[in-house]
């Protein structure tokens, strides 16, 4: 059901996935996002960011907030880039929002880079003025990593010992899924003797 492009953001994360945390060995997992209950093709690379967010709270264990919605592209370099469209994915998630009500903690996660480009309604801007809506602009997936689960991404150390197998701290996203990959990898290794 992908198309090019959107295929195309698919590699792009198994390259993060890779610079992240598989520079000295290779990944021992794969990884697959479905979009249930669509049946047209997906095309484009919008998702990619919000994508990402899910594969990243499956292998670190920590669950992703569902009342926030999510758009940007992603490089491998973990940038979040613009994309088409942002005003009616705002003012559509905003929609579904209010008709389930307003909570007070539901927002969007956008790039920083399409704040310039926003043009939203009226509702939208009096309810983010209240308080009862928010835009969360992110430049990095770092960024959302804290906002979409609730802990800090993890800022890579270089481990005192060559033969480390750590580089971000236990207590971070980022260390959680360092922690699960090693765990995988050697689950798939080969028993010894």
């Amino acid at each position: 059901m992908s198309g090019p492009i959107h295929s195309k953001g698919v590699l792009i994360l198994s390259g993060y996935l890779h610079d992240r945390f598989a520079r000295d060995f290779p990944l021992s997992f794969g990884a697959s996002v479905v979009f249930e209950q669509t049946y047209t093709p997906i095309e484009g690379d919008s998702a990619s960011t919000a994508e990402l967010f899910a594969i990243l709270s499956s292998l670190s264990g920590v669950p992703a907030r569902q009342d926030i919605g999510i758009t940007g592209s992603v490089d491998q370099r973990g940038r979040v880039l613009p994309v088409g469209g942002i005003n009616e994915k705002i003012e559509g998630f905003f929609e579904v929002c209010r008709a389930h009500a307003l909570t007070g903690t539901q927002g969007v996660v956008i790039p920083e880079s399409n704040v310039r480009n926003l043009v939203l309604g009226e509702d939208v801007l009096e309810a983010i003025a209240q308080g009862r809506f928010f835009i969360w602009p992110i430049s990095t997936v770092e960024e959302g990593v804290e906002l979409i689960l609730g802990e800090p991404a993890g800022t890579p150390t270089e481990p005192e010992d060559e033969a480390a197998a750590f580089r971000y701290p236990e207590r971070t996203v980022y260390g959680r899924v360092e922690r699960r990959i090693a765990r995988l990898r050697q689950l798939a290794s080969p028993p010894r003797g």
